[in-house]
Formats: C-alpha cells, structure tokens, sequence
C-alpha cells in the first residue's frame, strides 16, 4: 500500500479535467494505444461532457474523431456542436471508410455498448493511430460465462487500459488517474478518505474488504445479492 497522496474531484467539471489530465499523460508518456476513461455517474447526459472533453482535447493540440454508435448519436451531436460537426461520425461510417486518410488522428470512441462489439473491433483493428473509448462497456453480462467471454478477454479487451476511472459506491468510491494506481475512498462523515491503493482494477471483494474492514464478510454478501439484482434488472 503506497502513500496516502489520492483525492477526489470536487465536482463533474473536476472531474472531466482529471479525466483529460490523465489521457494525456496516458497518451504521451506510457505504453500502449487504447485507453479508456469511465466516468461511472447515474443519469450522466454524456454528450454535453463529451463537447466539453472534445475542445479539450483540440486545446491540448490533439485533433479528435468523434465516434459515435450509430448516425442517430453522431447527428445529435452535430447539431448540439456545430463546431465538432466536421470531426463526428458513427461506427458504420468508420467501416464505410469516412477518415480512413486520416486514421494516423486521435480516434474517441463515445459509450459503445457490448451490442457494438463486433464493429467497434473491427475499427479499432484497422485504426492506425491512438484510440480513446469514453464510458464504454465492452463485457456483457449476459456472455459472461463461457468460451464467448474468455475469448474476448484474452483478445480484444485486454488491449485497452484504463487511463481514468471514477465510481461512486455505496460506501465510499473507486479511482484511477493514470498514472496513479486504483484507490478505494471511504465516505466518512467529515469527506471522502483515501484508504487503500491498489496496482491494478481491484475486485468487489477487496473493495468490500477495504471499506468495511471486519465487516466485510457480510456487507460483501449484501453487495453480492446487489450486483445480482442490478444484473437481472438490465
């Protein structure tokens, strides 16, 4: 366990910087060419942080692609930034070969879904320059036994690497800002308090265990039927 040196982002806006902060770090000084960051917020409108992360992007001297899951998506967001609207697009115009002279640029992947996976490999495949997925979920719950799941944990998902990511729980919250490990924050009644740092992506178990210390055992049952239910709900 490393120095307690963590915080939290006091706000979305915060947030978005840290998030931002770190991807570029992630992109110019470690290994690697897919990074992903995960604001992981209850009812978050995404497109309006996506613009605000977009001219950041444009501002720190990158020229992003905006990738969207479907036409639907990328128009919505041509409409709200007219501005952006020349570097939007969706998955199948990426396959139709929209940018393909262009594929040495910042590609930003917005919230694809595990009904995506099969274009969003395929694209990403073929790009030839960095690759950034924002709140994107590549893991289905519903495949996530069986020959399907691991074989796409051995491959494609174990390409990307988290640049940002930042949850809330239900006692406290989960970070990474790279290049910082995973920290675990308990709320107490005074704030948020770093507790436990971790290499890599802890599991709900060693959160549990951080948060609730000689009470994790049953606090890690209850989130256990809650990850359940949560799964049966959608």
């Amino acid at each position: 366990m490393t120095a307690v040196s963590a915080s939290l982002p006091a706000d979305l806006i915060a947030a978005e910087a840290a998030a931002l902060d770190a991807l570029l770090h992630a992109l110019k000084h470690e290994q690697g060419n897919r990074w992903s960051v995960t604001w992981r917020f209850e009812g978050l409108r995404l497109l309006p942080v996506v613009i605000r992360f977009a001219h950041g992007l444009k501002e720190a001297g990158l020229n992003p692609i905006l990738a969207w899951p479907d036409a639907g998506a990328a128009a919505l967001a041509q409409r709200d930034a007219p501005e952006l609207s020349g570097d939007c697009c969706s998955l199948m115009d990426l396959k139709r070969g929209k940018f393909s002279e262009s594929n040495d640029r910042l590609l930003v992947l917005i919230a694809p879904q595990p009904s995506d996976y099969e274009e969003l490999e395929s694209v990403t495949e073929a790009w030839q320059g960095p690759v950034a997925m924002l709140n994107g979920r590549l893991e289905d719950a519903a495949v996530g036994i069986g020959n399907v799941a691991r074989t796409r944990r051995r491959g494609f998902v174990s390409t990307w690497q988290v640049a940002y990511w930042l949850e809330p729980l239900a006692a406290g919250a989960l970070q990474r800002q790279c290049p910082s490990p995973w920290w675990v924050f308990r709320r107490d009644p005074d704030g948020h308090r770093a507790v436990t740092s971790f290499e890599s992506r802890p599991e709900p178990e060693a959160i549990e265990a951080a948060l609730y210390g000689e009470g994790a055992e049953l606090e890690r049952q209850m989130g256990a039927m809650d990850r359940f239910l949560n799964d049966l709900q959608g």
